[in-house]
């Protein structure tokens, strides 16, 4: 086994020297074939350099497609109970090194410690939860039509499975991606977000040490144009999962049409929580503001629709100022702190686009701007806006950042008709006492996700996760569903009869 690359070392400052890092290409740490590298810096302080990776081109993804092709067969012919150790083996050693881990990921993505953590863990329960299935893996076996005649199915690896990853959820989105994939027997290339290159590292460096060969796991990285769209092309790829924008997904979905390429797609959200009139109002509050401001709102599941029951809207409105005005921003290393910067400058420069669009469609309740008290990084004071209605722009758009607006609505049927009046259908909320409307909401929302009272974040990984309409193309991360991305079926008959049958032909 190869060894692992150095771990940033502390300053005096507290912040890390910044270290260089290498793509690994069949085991082996590389830098770019074109020796070009870029930096990685901390969001709340773009003066940290954490370290500096290889701006990788074609030339690296052919070399890794390369590798894992070549390590396809040995690794799709390891007993899947094998695969399933070894993965097991993995989510033990990120246990041990969450807090390093959660540390590294807070500087170089910015949300703060307490949420690292939670990214870490959610690629310790993808591992424990996934190693099961390498002694399950489940067909079926059905009776045939025919005597002495047996009938199941299989499921299959696919081959080399191209793996194009956000920046949001540095280490659990990959784990999503690249957990399935190996213990269905697939061998991968994977192109993490450069806003977050070490966290992704840090997962396959974990994987190597668990005993994963060489050659089944290839880390590229560089660019959506040099390194993501010559990965997306290369004809030995067999399977395309991204998660990222409608636009860019879009694209990369035509990209794949041409050569039949298997695409998974998860993409973007408009997320509504519903508050009803008999909601418990302290729990609806704290849920908003998790979901909404939660990560600075950069999920795909964040709170950015409170849809709210007129009745309520006053008072609700004042409980969401009041608790949103009392929330700390800053360095997400340091206590207290309750939300960090957005991950770049153009980022924030595009939120707060958003959000002069939002002051002209709504009313500015608070927030609406850069904090450039919270530190020299990209800071936006958490933003609500009121008096919204569904053709505001603002209702309609993906704005990735700490925004939410109040949409108020006179009854259930008209806030489902709200939440649903959108080209997504990722997550949704309710909050109410009333059993009966609780259900008509699961029912009736167009969604792949609804909480009730709960807010519209915090996935589980035995679940499905994924969306309707816009939000993907249909399929599903996580659980045992994420199965029927990296793997492929295949129906098996055995006849022992000695003799031809034909099926329905040969009824006697």
């Amino acid at each position: 086994m190869t060894t692992t690359q150095t771990a940033p070392k502390e300053t005096g400052t507290g912040n890390m020297a910044p270290q260089t890092f290498n793509n690994l290409i069949n085991g082996q740490w590389k830098p770019a074939k074109s020796g070009k590298t870029f930096q990685n810096l901390n969001p709340a302080d773009p003066s940290d350099c954490i370290g500096t990776f290889p701006a990788s081109d074609a030339q690296d993804v052919q070399e890794a497609v390369e590798a894992a092709k070549k390590a396809y067969d040995a690794w799709r012919l390891t007993p899947a109970p094998r695969r399933g150790e070894i993965i097991f083996k993995a989510g033990q050693i990120l246990m041990e090194r969450k807090e390093q881990y959660a540390r590294e990921m807070t500087r170089e993505m910015g949300k703060v410690l307490a949420e690292t953590r939670g990214d870490i863990q959610e690629a310790i329960d993808m591992c424990f939860y996934t190693a099961g299935e390498g002694r399950r893996l489940f067909g079926h076996t059905t009776p045939s039509e025919l005597q002495n005649k047996f009938c199941m199915s299989l499921r299959m690896p696919i081959g080399v499975c191209g793996l194009i990853t956000p920046w949001n959820f540095p280490m659990a989105i990959p784990s999503w991606k690249l957990i399935p994939a190996l213990i269905a027997g697939n061998t991968v290339v994977l192109k993490p977000a450069s806003d977050t290159p070490l966290s992704s590292l840090r997962l396959v460096e974990v994987l190597q040490e668990a005993g994963v060969p060489e050659g089944v796991i290839n880390l590229v990285y560089g660019s959506g144009s040099t390194v993501g769209n010559p990965l997306i092309d290369h004809p030995d790829v067999r399977l395309i999962s991204f998660t990222g924008s409608c636009e860019v997904g879009r694209s990369v979905n035509e990209r794949c049409a041409p050569n039949f390429k298997r695409v998974s797609l998860e993409l973007g959200g408009k997320n509504a929580a519903i508050i009803l009139e008999d909601a418990n109002l302290d729990l609806a509050v704290e849920g908003i503001v998790w979901g909404a401001f939660g990560t600075a709102g950069q999920r795909c599941t964040a709170t950015s629709r409170v849809i709210v029951q007129k009745g309520i809207h006053a008072e609700l409105r004042d409980r969401l100022v009041k608790r949103i005005n009392g929330l700390k921003l800053g360095y997400g290393l340091e206590k207290g702190i309750d939300v960090g910067p957005v991950v770049n400058e153009s980022a924030m420069n595009k939120i707060l686009e958003y959000i002069e669009i939002g002051k002209k469609e709504g009313q500015l309740l608070t927030g609406g701007e850069r904090d450039t008290a919270a530190g020299a990084g990209w800071f936006i004071k958490p933003t609500l806006i009121d008096n919204i209605n569904t053709k505001h722009r603002i209702a309609q758009e993906e704005i990735f950042g700490p925004v939410t607006a109040l949409m108020p609505v006179a009854d259930l049927d008209e806030a489902i008709h709200v939440a649903n009046d959108i080209e997504f259908g990722l997550s949704t909320a309710i909050y109410t006492k009333d059993v009966n409307k609780a259900f008509r909401a699961l029912r009736d929302l167009e969604a792949g996700i609804t909480y009730v009272n709960a807010p519209t974040i915090g996935a589980e990984v035995h679940l499905p996760f994924g969306g309707v309409k816009n939000t993907g193309n249909g399929h599903r991360e996580a659980a045992e569903t994420a199965l029927d991305i990296f793997t492929e079926w295949k129906a098996c008959y055995v006849d022992y009869s000695d003799r031809l049958q034909r099926a329905q032909i040969d009824h006697n």
